[in-house]
């Protein structure tokens, strides 16, 4: 993935099989979708515009009852998606959470 159009449709894919079977093996689709942006040097910002564009997306098909649902999907796949980003954070000088 080198591309937000990339890391856009890989998203949407990953996400999606998430909501159909919401299984570890599926969060770590997210969770290797995160790994990938980042060192494509993608911003966290525009990852997590890609996630709301594409739950925005996912959520204009979804019946009313099932949005709680996806809701709750969507967070814990985003969860997945940013950890990379949070530990690259934490390992970088000056980060929040390093070792005194």
């Amino acid at each position: 993935m080198t591309t937000i159009d990339d890391l856009h449709r890989d998203h949407r894919a990953a996400f999606l099989r998430h909501l159909g079977r919401p299984e570890e093996s599926a969060l770590a689709a997210g969770y290797q979708l995160g790994r990938a942006a980042l060192a494509a040097d993608i911003s966290l910002l525009e990852v997590v515009r890609v996630h709301h564009d594409v739950l925005i997306e996912v959520l204009r098909d979804t019946p009313a009852d099932e949005v709680p649902a996806v809701a709750q999907a969507a967070s814990d796949f985003l969860l997945e998606l940013v950890a990379s980003y949070d530990m690259s954070q934490r390992r970088t000088p000056g980060g929040r959470g390093r070792p005194g």
